[in-house]
């Protein structure tokens, strides 16, 4: 019964994503509210603020909305806006460059003091940006390495791996603290 039901959803997505395809404003409406929430979680975690990340997931469904006729399969629409999420980011972050507030790097001349208490979230924001936005479309988003690795165009094996090291990095800093 569950197959039944999980096949109807996705023929009625794929529905949604053919007409958005064709312009139908509505339709691209119901496929963003079907992800707004992960696409935010996922941002909010990979620029660190809230106007950072209200911003890239503007720009993220502007752009998917200008490009959606685009999309050549209409079963991969949430794939292929977290593409454009994570790029997104990845730009804005690079825009950022240098420009990072105190509170998100150690003083000048100061080894970062891990002995203090970590929640998650500051360990998470202690991780390259790469390890960040693996975990970030694994943990928010729900990908598998397979389709990790298509996005960010590398190995599944080598998202594996850092994936767990990431998470070996971040247990690290919780223990620590």
């Amino acid at each position: 019964m569950k197959d039944k039901e999980n096949s109807r959803e996705i023929q009625f997505k794929e529905e949604l994503v053919r007409k958005a395809k064709n312009g139908d404003t509505k339709a691209f409406s119901l496929l963003y509210a079907g992800v707004c929430k992960e696409m935010y979680k996922f941002a909010l975690y990979m620029m660190k603020h809230t106007e950072d990340a209200e911003d890239a997931v503007s720009e993220t469904v502007i752009s998917a909305f200008e490009n959606i006729a685009k999309l050549k399969n209409e079963s991969s629409f949430k794939s292929w806006i977290f593409t454009i999420l994570g790029n997104q980011c990845r730009k804005m972050l690079g825009k950022r460059g240098n420009h990072v507030s105190e509170e998100e790097t150690p003083e000048a001349g100061h080894e970062p003091d891990y002995e203090q208490h970590f929640d998650v979230k500051e360990a998470f924001a202690r991780l390259e940006e790469e390890e960040r936005m693996i975990l970030s479309y694994s943990v928010f988003a729900g990908y598998g390495s397979e389709e990790i690795a298509q996005m960010l165009e590398m190995n599944a094996t080598t998202v594996r791996s850092k994936k767990s090291r990431a998470l070996g990095k971040m247990r690290k800093m919780l223990e620590a603290g």
